[in-house]
């Protein structure tokens, strides 16, 4: 996870003429691959920068969705595509981290892609069952140390995954993973009280702890959420460096043409700044960045350097 006040939301700067061909740039819609099914993170943020993105190219942005394995189907065929900026992927956490979790990628998240902007980041909220002994993030570990509790996540490498084994390391205690397939499963567990706790997304839990259903007992962001203004951070509550959230980035194909990918990113920074669609994202505890290729790049770089090892001396692995 990354602090946004680390980001400019600013566009590219601005290059000089290239070929006619970017220049006339688009003279058609663009193809936005969604690796996911519709309705998901990924796909809901495509959806709602698309009519500020039509209206500064005056073109139209067409979701295409094409789920499987993780988002490494759509990641695939956007790796394939022509560098003609005529199809774009926006995507998740997995394009930085699969490589440790299939055995069988067949991209290359830095050699098949240029970066052009971080949309959003997609906080994650420390949450245990309403009838949870535990009302604070204190009293959390102390009950973590004195059994072996169960974790839910949304499935095998997912951010809520991640977020436990990286929760276990921080505490020094055990917890026994318990997948499922999807976050509303593991909400159904644990509101019936069969499962201990979760890290999952702000967004799919903010329901049930509006409710009463879950506690929450701390976010992953470095400062509080307007939705959640009562809850404390991680670093706030004792659990320091705790660096956990998905997000939703957009990549070009590999060689797509600077000029291109300089006026996607205006586009897509003007989207996310609109103030309808910052207010959309913000209302369901999402943080839109709106970052420049550079920093996306190097954002990737880094959530790949971090969970990497972490993956690895889990033993986490999907395709077996």
């Amino acid at each position: 996870m990354i602090n946004r006040r680390h980001f400019v939301a600013t566009s590219a700067a601005s290059l000089i003429a290239g070929p006619a061909f970017a220049q006339a740039w688009p003279n058609r819609p663009v193809i936005a691959i969604v690796p996911f099914p519709p309705s998901g993170n990924v796909d809901i943020t495509a959806r709602l920068v698309g009519p500020s993105f039509a209206s500064t190219l005056g073109q139209q942005l067409v979701v295409e969705n094409r789920p499987g394995a993780g988002g490494n189907l759509g990641n695939e065929a956007a790796a394939r595509a022509a560098p003609d900026g005529y199809t774009v992927l926006f995507t998740q956490g997995g394009i930085a981290v699969n490589q440790f979790l299939y055995k069988n990628i067949k991209y290359d998240a830095v050699r098949d892609f240029t970066p052009v902007s971080l949309l959003v980041l997609v906080p994650n909220v420390l949450v245990v069952p309403a009838s949870s002994p535990a009302k604070t993030v204190a009293e959390f570990i102390a009950l973590a140390k004195s059994k072996k509790l169960l974790y839910a996540s949304a499935g095998n490498g997912t951010s809520s995954h991640l977020s436990g084994e990286l929760l276990k390391r921080k505490l020094g205690v055990e917890m026994t993973h318990v997948p499922y397939r999807g976050t509303a499963l593991g909400v159904t567990d644990m509101i019936a009280g069969r499962v201990d706790v979760t890290c999952d997304n702000v967004s799919a839990l903010l329901p049930h702890i509006k409710s009463g259903a879950l506690r929450a007992l701390a976010v992953t962001t470095q400062e509080r959420l307007a939705v959640l203004p009562d809850v404390p951070t991680m670093d706030a509550s004792g659990i320091k460096d705790f660096k956990s959230s998905g997000w939703t980035a957009v990549f070009a194909p590999a060689k797509t043409p600077a000029e291109i990918v300089s006026k996607m990113n205006e586009a897509l920074v003007t989207a996310v700044r609109q103030g309808n669609v910052r207010k959309t994202m913000e209302e369901v505890g999402n943080v839109p960045v709106g970052s420049s290729p550079a920093e996306l790049a190097k954002f990737v770089k880094d959530e790949s350097d971090e969970w990497g090892p972490i993956i690895k001396e889990a033993n986490i692995s999907i395709d077996g």
